[in-house]
């Protein structure tokens, strides 16, 4: 698919999902508002065009970026909303990052955001076959690939399994792990098991690796 040199949103619909952690065997159900997603996760050259850096070790401009941490990617909304005239979603310190809920700016989205989206009307642990749908260990070459290679689900959203782990707004759990965010959606290194709509992964928000990318999202 041709991938433009800003990210693409469209529209996703309001609704409810429910989020479970399988480690504390907890579930909590979330309402959404109406939101705008990115179609396909960051690519390298959209991240280099708005950043004027690119992390990672892979080449091609049409792959995933990667090794960007949490931070990394805020700063890169942050970067985006300001060509655009959007005010920032975020205000960053020196130890904290701030959302302010009421811009139009571009942002992370957060988990249930996320479940909601990939999920698109589905309440399997998949949008549909794993092959057609995601780059995973199976079936990679042990790389990453383009995005938009694999179909899409049904509201038009591509890689939401596969190919790269994407960065999420929330806290992980902070009481046992700290500042840890999400991560979701399972990356090209990844078993079948991994590549699961509700699977969730945490890490610290400085940290990078090669299967670690991000979509963003805006508010409406």
């Amino acid at each position: 698919m041709d991938i433009s040199l800003e990210p693409e949103t469209i529209a996703v619909p309001p609704g409810r999902v429910t989020l479970s952690d399988r480690r504390t065997q907890r579930s909590w159900p979330v309402d959404l508002a109406p939101y705008r997603l990115a179609v396909c996760p960051v690519t390298r050259s959209q991240y280099e065009r708005f950043t004027g850096g690119l992390p990672g070790t892979a080449p091609g401009d049409g792959l995933p970026v990667e090794g960007v941490s949490w931070l990394d990617a805020i700063r890169f909304c942050n970067a985006l909303s300001g060509s655009e005239g959007l005010a920032p979603a975020y205000r960053l310190s020196a130890d904290d990052v701030v959302w302010d809920a009421s811009t139009d700016g571009y942002r992370l989205p957060t988990e249930a955001e996320w479940e909601h989206a990939c999920r698109a009307g589905t309440d399997g642990a998949r949008y549909g076959p794993l092959d057609d749908i995601a780059w995973h260990r199976g079936n990679s070459d042990g790389r990453m690939r383009a995005v938009g290679g694999k179909q899409a689900n049904a509201w038009g959203l591509y890689d939401m399994l596969g190919n790269v782990w994407e960065w999420c707004w929330d806290l992980y759990d902070p009481e046992v792990y700290g500042t840890y965010r999400v991560l979701r959606g399972g990356g090209w290194f990844d078993e079948h098991w991994s590549c699961r709509a509700s699977v969730r992964r945490r890490s610290h928000p400085t940290f990078r690796i090669d299967d670690v990318g991000f979509r963003v999202a805006r508010s409406v």
